[in-house]
């Protein structure tokens, strides 16, 4: 029974896979968002937004300079980006283009454009991850360099801007996927993932997520259906870092040319001793932090599913101490193994 729940394994074994499930379901729910979602026609076609918005704050890689991104309508399906600093077409943001990086301690997502060697746009997820949940589907981003502008509340300022302006709907056609069947992934570090198809009357997308870290922030878990109210609540999620790397960078690490201008302080970035935090975490929930899990679930791992690029993915999607790298070597295998497709049925028109 339990095999069966656990689909089929792509990446690790199954018996590796039972061990970290058992330890997965230890963990308690701290707050359940779950609702189901059926076909409606309101979904039937793209969306875009009818006019641009602009922001612009001190860059993430590096403060010495404001940077500013704008998002305007685009009659091509998908997320695209274009830098406005080197020439060249704009380019889909997609898995095929995706890869995951470590730089100044932080991981994260970079974009991969053609032509010069450093054509390429860092920290993706933050802003890819929107897509699903703002009902968004057509959009094109302009930034002026490859580094993006940190904001305080994560990226709660983007969903602010975005969601004021009117969303139009396109003559195109949305596109839902799914996967074949359940599957999963399972690494050496315990993380795991689980993609099971969707309900056949639900267009939802449903993600149990949690964490495990030997620091302050410890085990937390939240389940929640992927709309824009949960999407509003996970964008203010901050990155985190363990306190020794935050001491690092102002110390050694101001000796470094990969951390010297790294724009986080105490206001965007949660930072995490062995027993307490060290600055103030917020999206508390019946007192304790939520933040750390929010972050990973609506900002991280919903970055990389956003990343399946025709159109919108439907499914229940359980997450275990997985990262960005194995994220997206669990998406690529899902495609060299044919086992996402598309779902066919008709949406049921408007009376």
């Amino acid at each position: 029974m339990k095999e069966r729940l656990l689909g089929k394994v792509v990446i690790g074994n199954i018996v590796q896979l039972q061990k970290s499930f058992e330890e997965f379901s230890e963990v308690n729910v701290d707050l359940t968002l779950q609702h189901e979602e059926v076909l409606e026609y309101s979904h039937s076609n793209l969306k875009t937004i009818a006019e641009s918005v602009e922001l612009s704050s001190e860059g993430t890689f590096d403060k010495r300079y404001i940077r500013k991104i704008k998002f305007s309508p685009y009659d091509k399906q998908g997320w695209w980006i274009k830098r406005t600093d080197l020439e060249g077409e704009p380019v889909k943001i997609s898995l095929r283009n995706s890869y995951p990086i470590h730089e100044g301690g932080v991981n994260h997502i970079a974009i991969r454009r053609t032509g010069e060697k450093n054509n390429y746009f860092r920290l993706t997820e933050h802003i890819i991850a929107i897509r699903l949940g703002l009902d968004i589907d057509n959009l094109l981003i302009t930034v002026d360099s490859d580094d993006p502008p940190l904001f305080e509340h994560g990226s709660t300022q983007i969903v602010d801007a975005l969601e004021k302006v009117e969303k139009i709907r396109t003559k195109i056609p949305c596109r839902y996927f799914t996967v074949r069947e359940t599957v999963s992934s399972v690494w050496s570090n315990g993380g795991f993932l689980i993609f099971a198809p969707n309900d056949e009357e639900s267009l939802a997308l449903k993600i149990d997520c949690a964490i495990n870290f030997s620091d302050a922030i410890g085990k937390q878990r939240i389940c929640f259906t992927v709309d824009e109210e949960s999407l509003k609540m996970g964008a203010g999620a901050r990155t985190n870092c363990s306190l020794k790397h935050a001491i690092f960078c102002k110390t050694i690490g101001r000796f470094l040319s990969r951390t010297r201008y790294l724009g986080y302080n105490k206001n965007n970035i949660l930072v995490a001793g062995s027993k307490k935090y060290f600055n103030r975490a917020r999206l508390k929930y019946r007192g304790k932090s939520l933040e750390a899990v929010w972050h990973r679930a609506a900002l991280d791992l919903l970055a990389a599913i956003s990343l399946i690029d025709e159109g919108r993915f439907v499914g229940d999607v359980i997450s275990y101490k997985s990262t960005h790298k194995l994220d997206l070597e669990f998406l690529k295998e899902l495609y060299r193994k044919d086992l996402i497709v598309e779902i066919t049925k008709p949406l049921n028109e408007p009376n």
